[in-house]
């Protein structure tokens, strides 16, 4: 069950508000399975329970929200329950005997709802990413439709620029949450780049699209998926949340036995017993990093040096294929 709230910034900026509502982390925690997740001042609420226990869960919310509103008005801010959102998160057969449809939150009652967007990316109930897929797919086609009159306009450079900064910006943005997504919604953002690509080049419909991004030198959209590996490189150098690192873990440093692969930057792989859980970041991420040549995962190279070579040896491994 997830709870996210908005509470305004105002003139003092994401950091000093951080400072100033750190704790805010106590008074939810405070509340047994609560915890707050909280960037700037998007915060959320979250618990995980059987369904059997959703009743329980929704007056342990209630009382988590209200304590923190308490909080916050002693602190001079506001928690707006206008703007708040709940949402049930579970496999499908979960979430359909969840019978709570609505969760008081301090005077107002707050219904379920079906999605919501978390810092850009549209989570729905199954985290099937379908919700999401759509939003990037109307916003995309939406930008598409807009440039067409324009980019006759413009240099074919130009054009590029603009395609990339309004249409391949939003392919890009959380690529990394679609990573083993459905084949279907894969192809669905493929053909969103297929439009882009031609559009800046004035390619035909009947004309094989491979050649043109061999031209333009933009990855497909499930090579781009796999950047993710930026991800466990920042985790690896210290350059990521602690929550991020300790997903990531070297065989070196887990103290394993001495092997062959402790040599080669190898990270830990995990295992799940679920195929809900199949696509979290502490599976996905270390097994992604593994199957990067050993030159990528040495330690010694620096974040854009790792940027720029692997985006190198997707795209010659795309035209080999």
């Amino acid at each position: 069950m997830r709870r996210p709230a908005r509470l305004g910034v105002g003139p003092m900026g994401p950091l000093l508000f951080n400072m100033y509502t750190s704790d805010i982390s106590k008074v939810v925690e405070s509340h047994g399975l609560c915890r707050l997740h909280q960037y700037a001042d998007d915060c959320q609420v979250y618990l995980s329970v059987p369904v059997t226990e959703a009743a329980t869960a929704v007056d342990q919310l209630s009382q988590c929200v209200a304590n923190v509103s308490a909080w916050l008005s002693s602190s001079r801010l506001r928690l707006s329950p206008l703007q708040t959102l709940v949402i049930w998160l579970g496999r499908k057969h979960q979430v359909t005997k969840v019978s709570v449809d609505c969760v008081p939150i301090l005077s107002t009652t707050v219904p379920t709802v079906e999605s919501v967007r978390d810092l850009g990316l549209v989570l729905d109930s199954q985290l099937t990413t379908c919700a999401h897929v759509n939003s990037v797919c109307r916003s995309a086609y939406y930008q598409l439709r807009q440039l067409r009159p324009v980019v006759c306009s413009l240099s074919a450079d130009a054009a590029r620029t603009v395609v990339q900064a309004f249409v391949s910006s939003r392919l890009d943005y959380c690529n990394s949450a679609m990573y083993g997504a459905a084949d279907g919604l894969i192809r669905r953002l493929q053909a969103v780049q297929n439009a882009a690509e031609r559009l800046v080049t004035g390619t035909q419909r009947r004309n094989h699209i491979s050649p043109v991004l061999r031209q333009l030198q933009w990855l497909p959209v499930r090579q781009r998926v796999i950047t993710l590996a930026v991800l466990v490189f920042k985790a690896l150098q210290c350059l990521a949340p602690r929550y991020r690192a300790d997903d990531c873990q070297l065989v070196t440093d887990a103290g394993r036995r001495h092997l062959s692969s402790s040599q080669s930057a190898t990270c830990v792989l995990q295992r799940t017993n679920t195929r809900f859980s199949d696509r979290v970041f502490r599976l996905v991420g270390p097994s992604v990093w593994n199957s990067l040549p050993a030159d990528l995962r040495h330690p010694d190279i620096s974040l854009g040096q790792f940027h720029r070579a692997l985006k190198t040896f997707l795209f010659n491994r795309f035209c080999s294929a």
